[in-house]
């Protein structure tokens, strides 16, 4: 705006050049005058309304979120935005944050984004408790890449891979049974990860498990 201005010297004509009213060309023209080019690109800084939630009201209000609502008697295990805004207005005034008595589920989002905590999402994590993890890994990483030559040798050929050779995945399929995990599962803390994280191990509870294979050439 500022280069258009020195091109045609009439507020009137820079806004025609560039699209927009002759008042916003004025405006930004000023703010060069009286503050200089730089700060003339932006809009100047407005009073706006003080804020009136504070900060100890925020850190409470994170601390809350990274615990889970099962643990104050809500039959949620995990937090959503819509009913933590709604326990933050319930119970912070009495714990001595009144600005909190009319907190929106905008405002709850905004103060947990400051924090990049997400209480309503679950982050999986593997701990590595076989000593043997690494052989396993290799043997079967091997396994995939044998699978990738034979397709590869028989795409060079212009065939299909033969029907001698079968490479079988043969896995368990445990989401239909009722599972318990081995370990706790870490809250979010801000600044390291924003979500809960849950080990992928488990633990069974009796049920039948449906277990599948799956032809790795044939798909």
């Amino acid at each position: 705006m500022l280069l258009a201005y020195r091109d045609y010297p009439s507020f009137f004509a820079t806004g025609q050049a560039i699209g927009v009213h002759h008042q916003t060309v004025r405006r930004c023209i000023e703010r060069a005058l009286a503050y200089g080019a730089i700060a003339a690109l932006d809009d100047l800084p407005r009073a706006g309304r003080e804020p009136t939630i504070t900060a100890e009201a925020k850190a409470w209000v994170v601390n809350l979120a990274c615990r889970k609502a099962k643990e104050l008697g809500y039959p949620h295990e995990l937090w959503t935005t819509r009913l933590l805004a709604r326990h933050v207005r319930e119970h912070g005034p009495a714990e001595g944050h009144a600005c909190l008595g009319l907190l929106a589920q905008g405002t709850l989002c905004n103060i947990l984004n400051e924090q990049e905590i997400k209480p309503h999402k679950v982050r999986y994590y593997l701990e590595r408790r076989d000593p043997e993890f690494k052989a396993k890994m290799a043997e079967v990483l091997c396994v995939y890449r044998e699978v990738k030559l034979i397709k590869e040798t028989a795409a060079a050929a212009n065939q299909e891979p033969s029907d001698a050779v079968a490479i079988v995945s043969y896995d368990e399929k445990p989401g239909i049974q009722a599972l318990a995990t081995t370990a706790a599962d870490l809250p979010p803390e801000p600044g390291v990860h924003a979500t809960f994280a849950r080990d992928h191990e488990y633990k069974r509870h009796g049920t039948v498990s449906l277990l599948a294979g799956i032809d790795l050439l044939s798909g």
